[in-house]
């Protein structure tokens, strides 16, 4: 039996085919063997969140993943197949998305009766936050950050269009504005309300009350990130000892390969002839 360039060439394109599909069955199980040791060494059952920005290959548009339907439904069921004092710990990574699935996952982790702890390794943003706020313990790394959770209505934030609006006399106004004012108001009276709820379980109903105006209220732009400090200087109950094996899980949850990277680096930093590290 001979070998060809003919049938080498065949093989390097059936290993180029299969190739991606191999390192993903293998980052799959990686995946699952962390955070089957994640729950065994916890005692709880672990759920992760995470929105990886994709990438279409054949228009090259960035299409965002967010919170949503299919996600409150996955979670929810987990929960649900979850015994009641079994502890959950939750890995958020989002930008955000629904109020509506946010609500929901938010609620059903306010009502589950073991101590529940999210975990936001990067960020939690708008809807993640809004997830966070009903956990019992919130854990960051110091640079990690969470976001305001302020209702967008289209592409403004409900809080602008109700104040540009009251800065004009009504007859200035058309129909279509006052009517998103209208919505954009309902909007931060029903965040605001959902907010207080999930807060007032952990601290007095008037604190909670208004930490909820102050992150749904349009305090900051959408995109302010809150870092550790500052939302614990909120009140929120943030721990900074944020486990290795989360931080292990984000690397097999690789964003989409691009064509360029702009950040390279050693994964061992080597130190300088002479220096020794800090202690």
């Amino acid at each position: 039996m001979t070998f060809s360039i003919s049938d080498a060439l065949w093989l390097f394109l059936i290993l180029s085919v299969l190739q991606p599909v191999l390192a993903r069955k293998l980052t799959d199980m990686r995946r699952l063997s962390m955070i089957s040791h994640l729950e065994r060494q916890r005692g709880s059952r672990v759920i992760l969140m995470v929105h990886r920005q994709e990438t279409m290959k054949l228009l090259g548009f960035p299409l965002m993943r967010y919170i949503d339907i299919q996600d409150s439904e996955d979670v929810l069921r987990a929960i649900r197949m979850t015994d009641a004092d079994m502890p959950l710990d939750i890995v958020l990574h989002t930008p955000g998305g629904l109020v509506l699935a946010a609500l929901q996952i938010a609620r059903a982790v306010e009502a589950h009766k073991g101590k529940v702890t999210v975990f936001v390794p990067h960020h939690a943003m708008s809807g993640g936050t809004l997830v966070a706020l009903a956990a019992d313990e919130i854990v960051m790394c110091d640079h990690s950050v969470l976001g305001p959770i302020d209702p967008q209505i289209g592409q403004f934030p409900a809080a602008s269009i109700v104040k540009a609006v009251e800065a004009k006399p009504v007859a200035d106004l058309d129909d279509e504005t006052l009517i998103l004012a209208d919505v954009g108001r309902k909007a931060l009276a029903q965040v605001i309300a959902a907010a207080t709820e999930l807060l007032s379980v952990r601290m007095p109903r008037d604190a909670a009350k208004a930490l909820a105006e102050k992150l749904a209220s349009g305090t900051w732009t959408h995109d302010y990130p809150i870092p550790a400090a500052e939302a614990k200087a909120l009140g929120l109950p943030i721990s900074t000892d944020m486990p290795d094996e989360v931080m292990t899980l984000m690397t097999l949850y690789p964003q989409p390969v691009r064509q360029s990277g702009g950040v390279e680096f050693l994964p061992i930093p080597r130190e300088r002839p002479g220096k020794s590290r800090k202690t």
